[in-house]
């Protein structure tokens, strides 16, 4: 259905054609507030979240005396810079670097920036669309000739046409494609944090790696001047005749394989060290981090209470903001069962003479609309619907797994922090143990009472024991950072932005 109505030479003819046509338009602005669709409700989780975490609770004494302490649902709970609880400087600059010049992080944002772009555009259409388009025509013929008469003609023509399109937004399918969209650009957002908070964390485990290779380092070499002195003395009573050779081989070969085994650890120490580069956006030859021994004390984590958790985690956010996503695409399937009205208007100025286009008689104008409506499709929109609604509630099934694992991954920290410091207090007492062994082996060898074996079993025990206390104490700070993570670091369900946010131009 279509109207048309046309005018050039007086306004006063035009003016029976815009009174109607200006209570169409304030008709339609009037009946755009209807919108149809499922009004959106974030669904209950399959089971409640439990009043506190089950391992979250006091374990043995060595375990607090290493780390370990129950998080009391009072404690402040991170926010922001989480890294900082750990107290490294070196880590703190390193995060501030990664966060400027992660190059994955760069990604995600300009995927957020994108997104948000999406939203702008689709938010324009809610307004009539405008066109100007001046122009400029010449044209004309040659001369004609006969015996006696010779003629030629041209005519020239300026023309300033404005054009105005509108499709009124009746029933919401461009609100709620806007609404698809600004979920869409906070799922975008919330995955943006995740990415963060992810690189984050790796650069802490990283750094904390590194760390350790560098007390195995530290380790290694105090053992093989250990070794070292063990075969010199081993040698000098050789050849005093106390000892025998295959002493000195046994002295000889802990050396060198220790020796070895310190060139294993320095290849894993360069490896982190590279890894760490690639995180902060530096180049792997060009990226030095000095040796240092830290403390590797790990710090208290408060968990808060298992509720805060969905409010805290950016995946979770990301997962229910898919379903908000989803359920507004339901609504734009259902517009298709109505009536898409278009709205135009032209009007301007032509003449022959530039001079002229001022003159009122130089003015035209046109007004039209046409409404149009799917009679029979045989289903197919019945079918984008189902289609929709089955996404709908693939994403709630992802919400509630992503929540679930949310939880499982808080549980499994939380017990291995638990667990680790109270290892870390055993592993204490035995390099405790063998230390006392290894003085007293040493002491009786020197004396004569014992041969080398009893020093070799004694060392060998030793190492072991101060090995196992380096990788059980990194494995404490790599799990506080994992816990951190699990916790969602320093972020929560404030720091994502709205839909009004995601669609302003700042």
């Amino acid at each position: 259905m279509k109207f048309m109505s046309r005018g050039a030479n007086s306004l006063r003819a035009g003016s029976y054609v815009v009174l109607p046509v200006v209570v169409l338009f304030g008709s339609v602005l009037a009946f755009s507030g209807c919108r149809v669709g499922p009004k959106y409700k974030r669904p209950d989780l399959p089971t409640a979240p439990a009043a506190t975490y089950k391992e979250a609770q006091p374990g043995d004494p060595l375990a607090q005396a290493n780390g370990w302490h129950m998080a009391n649902p009072q404690d402040e709970m991170l926010r922001g810079k989480w890294w900082e609880v750990f107290g490294d400087p070196d880590l703190n600059a390193l995060e501030e670097k990664l966060v400027i010049n992660n190059q994955n992080i760069k990604q995600y944002f300009e995927n957020y920036m994108v997104a948000r772009a999406l939203v702008q555009g689709t938010r324009a259409t809610l307004l009539p669309t405008i066109t100007f388009g001046p122009s400029y025509n010449a044209q004309g013929t040659g001369p004609s000739s006969t015996a006696k008469l010779s003629s030629s003609s041209s005519s020239r023509s300026y023309s300033v046409p404005f054009n105005v399109s509108w499709e009124p937004d009746l029933f919401g399918k461009i609100r709620s494609t806007i609404q698809q969209e600004a979920n869409a650009a906070q799922v975008s957002a919330a995955n943006l944090s995740n990415e963060t908070l992810s690189e984050q964390a790796s650069l802490a485990q990283y750094y904390f790696e590194l760390r350790g290779q560098d007390a195995l380092v530290a380790l290694y070499d105090k053992t093989i001047a250990s070794y070292t002195e063990s075969l010199r003395l081993t040698q000098t009573l050789r050849d005093t005749g106390i000892d025998t050779d295959q002493d000195v081989a046994q002295a000889e070969t802990s050396l060198r394989t220790a020796e070895a085994n310190a060139v294993a650890v320095r290849t894993a120490r360069a490896q982190y060290e590279h890894a760490i580069a690639l995180l902060i956006g530096e180049s792997a030859s060009d990226f030095s981090l000095p040796a240092k021994e830290v403390s590797m004390k790990v710090p208290v984590v408060p968990t808060g209470v298992p509720s805060q958790l969905l409010e805290r985690r950016p995946d979770i956010a990301a997962a229910e903001r898919t379903m908000s996503e989803m359920n507004a695409e339901i609504g734009i399937g259902m517009t298709a069962f109505y009536p898409t009205i278009s709205l135009s208007a032209a009007g301007g100025t032509q003449a022959s003479d530039i001079a002229k286009l001022a003159n009122i008689g130089a003015r035209f104008w046109s007004l039209g609309g046409s409404i149009s409506e799917t009679v029979l499709n045989f289903g197919a929109r019945g079918a984008v619907i189902r289609g929709y609604k089955a996404q709908y509630d693939a994403s709630v099934a992802g919400y509630r797994q992503t929540v679930l694992n949310a939880f499982k991954e808080v549980e499994d920290y939380l017990v291995a922090n638990r667990q680790l410091a109270e290892q870390t207090g055993r592993e204490q007492l035995a390099v405790d143990a063998a230390q006392r062994y290894e003085q007293l082996a040493t002491t009786r060898y020197r004396t004569g009472i014992d041969t080398y074996l009893n020093v070799l079993t004694a060392q060998n025990s030793l190492f072991n024991a101060q090995q196992s206390m380096v990788t059980l104490k990194t494995n404490q700070m790599t799990s506080a950072v994992q816990l951190i993570t699990a916790l969602g670091g320093g972020w929560d369900s404030t720091q994502l932005p709205t839909e009004k946010q995601v669609a302003s131009r700042k």
